[in-house]
């Protein structure tokens, strides 16, 4: 028998997680989102479930269902919150789910490229500064059916003769925030859309998206990474095929056990109790308290960037969110860093004082560039503050 169970805290508060070792370097170069972890563990046993031995042991969950390896109570928690939360069209999609986003975004290029009469790799493209990982695993199969091409903004479509091309769109963009539209806009191309971060903690809600495939991830939504689940909302029967399949062939299907996990999960965010966010009562609105908690990083981090006059952060328009029924800015999850001195590699220059980001390059961008992951635990997050304060330039 394997019981999970997973606690949450009430309103916007610190969170009681131990401190940080002060001499040690924080890694804040990746976005594990573990800065959830105190709302979770105050939930106790609504979020409890008993697997006994003897359940899911079969490959399949729905032998007549397209995505014959989703759990139905999974499909059910997923259409019921984007209709929730108004964020993606659910309703007349496929819903495939992967084992995170990463597999759904290989079995979307593997849809997209895979044609009989294809005689090249079709190019893969990305606005920059665009996510660090596309190229790697766009790349890392070393696929004859595509090959990464850089920045959508200077693709040309033209090159090897090749008019075809896949972009992928990622809003809010991961690393900047911002909300993203497709660029390249020529005949020949197909479009997937990484909504990862379009969600109220992250951005206001300001449309429901209605893409041809739009991908999502349990880790990003809830903090729950560990669970590897991701899905993709998918239009067209032949490429939702597509992508099945090479599910079934990379992975033979996703753990049921993980999805039944998050179909709990998601389930308790789509409760009667959720929809009342604007209430006065303690933050029990998962919603509610995480964009409370990014929105209070996000100030503190502000501070911290106009006291020592050596960093720039990207501004967000104050927009009106359709969830919330209330105007705010996005807090996205990681933060976009500039160093003002032109000769500067912020990498380096923020490695230094102990703590470990993600440099420009690697998104596309100049080395005066920097992400930092604002999901860290309430100790990380406050000993990186110190440590960014400390930084001394010319400015000072």
């Amino acid at each position: 028998m394997v019981v999970f169970n997973h606690k949450a805290s009430n309103g916007c508060t610190k969170s009681s997680s131990p401190s940080a070792n002060i001499s040690k370097t924080i890694n804040l170069d990746q976005g594990d989102p573990t800065v959830f972890e105190p709302y979770w563990r105050k939930m106790g046993d609504k979020c409890t479930m008993v697997i006994s031995a003897s359940d899911s042991m079969s490959y399949f969950s729905d032998a007549g269902n397209l995505c014959w390896f989703l759990e139905s109570k999974l499909g059910d928690s997923i259409r019921n919150l984007h209709r929730e939360i108004g964020n993606a069209k659910s309703n007349g999609r496929h819903i495939v789910v992967g084992t995170g986003s990463t597999q759904l975004y290989q079995a979307a290029l593997y849809a997209l490229s895979s044609s009989p009469d294809r005689t090249h790799p079709i190019s893969v493209v990305s606005a920059a500064p665009y996510y660090s990982q596309y190229q790697e695993e766009t790349d890392y199969l070393r696929s004859g059916l595509y090959k990464w091409a850089g920045d959508a903004y200077t693709f040309d479509k033209e090159e090897d003769g090749n008019s075809n091309y896949i972009e992928v769109v990622n809003s809010p963009s991961n690393p900047d925030g911002s909300i993203r539209e497709a660029v390249v806009k020529r005949t020949g191309g197909k479009l997937i859309h990484d909504l990862a971060y379009y969600w109220p903690q992250y951005t206001p809600i300001t449309r429901l998206a209605d893409h041809d495939i739009m991908l999502f991830t349990f880790s990003k939504c809830t903090g729950h990474a560990g669970s590897r689940i991701g899905w993709a909302l998918v239009k067209d029967t032949e490429v939702a095929k597509k992508m099945i399949k090479f599910i079934e062939l990379n992975s033979i299907g996703v753990s049921k056990e993980s999805q039944l996990r998050a179909a709990m999960i998601l389930g308790t965010l789509s409760d009667n109790s959720y929809r009342n966010f604007n209430s006065n009562k303690p933050a029990d609105n998962f919603f509610e308290y995480s964009q409370c908690l990014l929105a209070e990083r996000w100030k503190k981090l502000r501070e911290v960037v106009k006291r020592n006059r050596l960093f720039i952060l990207p501004d967000y328009p104050l927009e009106y969110c359709n969830f919330t029924g209330k105007f705010t800015q996005s807090h996205p999850a990681f933060a976009w860093l500039k160093c003002k001195e032109e000769d500067v590699d912020c990498e380096k220059l923020i490695k230094a004082h102990k703590v470990m980001v993600r440099g420009g390059m690697r998104f596309g961008a100049e080395k005066k560039y920097v992400r930092v992951s604002m999901l860290s635990s309430e100790g990380v997050f406050n000993l990186f503050l110190q440590r960014l304060s400390a930084i001394k330039g010319n400015f000072n």
